[in-house]
């Protein structure tokens, strides 16, 4: 009888614990070292990320702040500061002159792409066309690739670079953000 009630005792046990912890498995990733909140827009969630500290300032520079907090919905692939490092010496720092803000702005929008498209919804194109990849026209009117291989979901640029989504599906009020390893680089 004692191990009856030591059974049942454990089982509500493990149910209480998995019912306290599927919410914090739906809950959105933590990217880099911040809480991200799908009550926040992009540009909210995005300064408190340590790793994309590049990015918030590009997008500052280039004007973007307040597009960005609009409505949307839009998906971002968002290089984090590592990506941004990976490109030639200069570029960034050139990138930041006013005067090349035109090209700023087009570096930084040929990585946002309208709608809400969550990696499973990106798959699922992409494993609906008949190349295995889903295409997408970005808001700087470049275009955009991206496919699974061995489970991991890669961005294509025109210009040939391909970025591995590192972190993906971290929901934002007015769409998601997948946070890539590369600096995806527009004609």
């Amino acid at each position: 009888m004692t191990n009856i009630k030591f059974t049942n005792a454990l089982a509500l046990g493990l149910v209480a614990a998995l019912g306290t912890a599927a919410p914090a498995l739906a809950a959105n990733p933590m990217v880099g070292g911040a809480a991200m909140y799908e009550t926040k827009n992009i540009v909210e969630n995005a300064v408190n990320s340590a790793d994309h500290t590049t990015l918030v300032a590009a997008v500052k520079a280039a004007g973007l702040v307040e597009t960005l907090q609009g409505p949307g919905p839009f998906t971002v692939f968002a290089p984090t500061n590592a990506a941004f490092e990976m490109l030639p010496a200069g570029t960034v720092e050139t990138l930041l002159k006013p005067e090349n803000k035109a090209m700023l702005t087009k570096v930084l929008t040929a990585h946002v792409v309208a709608g809400d498209w969550t990696a499973a919804k990106i798959a699922q194109k992409a494993r609906a066309s008949s190349d295995g990849l889903a295409n997408f026209t970005t808001v700087s009117g470049d275009a955009l690739s991206a496919k699974v291989r061995n489970g991991m979901l890669y961005v294509y640029d025109e210009s040939g670079t391909v970025g591995r989504v590192t972190i993906a599906d971290v929901d934002q009020s007015n769409g998601v953000i997948h946070v890539v390893d590369h600096v995806l680089v527009p004609k």
